[in-house]
């Protein structure tokens, strides 16, 4: 489990959790900084021609995947604890590039087409602690950190409180399998301290390699169910390496197996960092912007009912993302007046605007 890899030195002061309203907050904070990684993520993937570019377009859909999964449990997690998740709001979609949710100012996020800049900036948001990193609850340098953080507040709270009166959130309101259940991770209902742990160790792991000493996490690779999965710290090796990891691959070793192999001319040449005010009102080029940010807006509310008591609703949101790709890659067909392809702003939509 997580605790096993604390460096029992660490004092709370560094959590900034000390009662369950820093508990709530700092699992908001999360759900915060889970959502910080789609739009990157999701811009470099529809940058890529899937035919073209199958190896690259795999790996990071994939990671992208994850992510939601990470989403959904960390609205778990503060559903369990009497919290009530929020997506739906302004301060979740500000313009890039931007910095990561309460993090130390040299994590940024840009939202870019595939390539070395791109590759750059996920590793440096997945770059997994060192085993006995101090916990960080705020300007942490790890998302590991962060959650060690969370997970110590927890613990904290479960010994001086008592388990059910931390756990006091309606388990109605849990989300659990559903549409993820195809991938590798686990999305499972949080009720207790073991299923909160078991939830935050899915996150850490998927992201960071098991025990912060690995390059694989638990989970069996959905499309080699030969092996376990690559974390995604070294899935972005593999593709900023050009290599696959293989059994016996240790992170100092790097990987050593099959070429992953990347077309040049199967990467749209994307304008980084797009904002709508780059193109007229009423042009072709804003109008499909908008629409995808109406489109995007609209999934972070059905998100949010999912998270608020209709978990119904998590299942419609996945069409909902099917929508936002389609208009991504008709966004990225077009061209400006530069020659560079147009790609989504992810700008907030306030609801009484929207369709």
């Amino acid at each position: 489990m997580l605790h096993d890899k604390l460096d029992h030195s660490d004092d709370l002061s560094t959590t900034g959790i000390a009662t369950l309203e820093d508990l709530r907050r700092h699992l908001q904070w999360a759900i915060e900084v889970e959502h910080s990684t789609l739009p990157p993520y999701l811009t470099t993937l529809y940058s890529l021609d899937p035919a073209r570019n199958a190896d690259a377009a795999q790996l990071i859909g994939g990671v992208f995947v994850e992510e939601m999964i990470h989403l959904a449990l960390v609205a778990n997690l503060l559903n369990a604890v009497g919290g009530q998740p929020r997506l739906d709001a302004p301060h979740m979609l500000p313009p890039h590039p931007r910095t990561m949710p309460h993090a130390v100012r040299s994590i940024e996020l840009a939202l870019l087409p595939f390539g070395q800049e791109a590759l750059g900036m996920f590793l440096r948001l997945e770059q997994p602690a060192h085993p006995g990193d101090r916990a960080e609850g705020d300007d942490y340098e790890t998302i590991g950190q962060f959650y060690d953080a969370i997970e110590k507040g927890l613990r904290h709270l479960c010994v001086e409180l008592g388990e059910d009166r931390v756990f006091t959130g309606d388990p109605a309101r849990q989300v659990a399998g559903g549409p993820f259940a195809h991938t590798a991770g686990h999305l499972s209902p949080v009720t207790d301290l073991n299923s909160a742990l078991a939830a935050l160790e899915e996150i850490v792991e998927q992201g960071e390699g098991a025990a912060r000493a690995d390059v694989w996490d638990e989970d069996i690779d959905l499309f080699h169910p030969e092996t376990k999965a690559v974390s995604h710290y070294y899935r972005f090796q593999e593709l900023a390496l050009g290599r696959r990891f293989q059994p016996g691959d240790t992170p100092e070793s790097g990987p050593t197996g099959e070429a992953v192999t990347v077309d040049p001319a199967g990467i749209r040449p994307l304008r980084p960092n797009p904002r709508l005010e780059d193109h007229p009102e009423g042009s072709a080029i804003r109008a499909a912007q908008e629409a995808f940010n109406q489109t995007y807006c609209k999934m972070l509310q059905q998100l949010e009912q999912a998270f608020n008591g209709n978990p119904a609703m998590l299942g419609i949101s996945v069409g909902t993302m099917y929508a936002i790709k389609g208009q991504a890659q008709s966004l990225m067909a077009i061209q400006d007046d530069d020659g560079l392809a147009v790609g989504p702003t992810f700008s907030y939509v306030a609801p009484e605007n929207r369709v």
